[in-house]
């Protein structure tokens, strides 16, 4: 029963290269293919759209309990770090760059000052 087994997958994978399908790790007939370059920007286009969540971080701090019951209008939090340290903008919660805080139109923005490379960015994946 076994011998006829492996004589079917054979035989299917002989009858899927004779219809153009890929050889074992490449494209019809063992050649690698190559997608055309407009392709590669064509197929990029649809996560595109796809929203992220942004976080700019101002700081931490950590507080027991009692200490966050105990705040109240006024309260002053400490954070971790100091007056005109970068701050760090985080794309869901991943640090891409750091920049300093700017009020645009009366809004606070962020003047990027440093990007993560893409080898950092990699790194913090894993």
């Amino acid at each position: 029963m076994e011998q006829a087994a492996v004589g079917n997958v054979a035989n299917l994978g002989a009858t899927m290269q004779a219809a153009g399908a890929p050889a074992e790790g490449g494209a019809p007939g063992g050649a690698r293919a190559q997608a055309p370059a407009g392709n590669q920007v064509q197929s990029l286009d649809f996560i595109l759209d796809i929203p992220l969540k942004v976080t700019v971080e101002l700081g931490r701090s950590k507080m027991a309990i009692r200490d966050i019951l105990q705040l109240a209008q006024g309260s002053v939090v400490e954070l971790s770090k100091f007056a005109g340290e970068p701050l760090e903008v985080l794309v869901n919660d991943k640090l891409i760059a750091r920049g300093e805080v700017v009020v645009v139109n009366e809004k606070f923005g962020i003047r990027l000052t440093d990007i993560i490379s893409p080898v950092e960015r990699i790194e913090q994946l894993k």
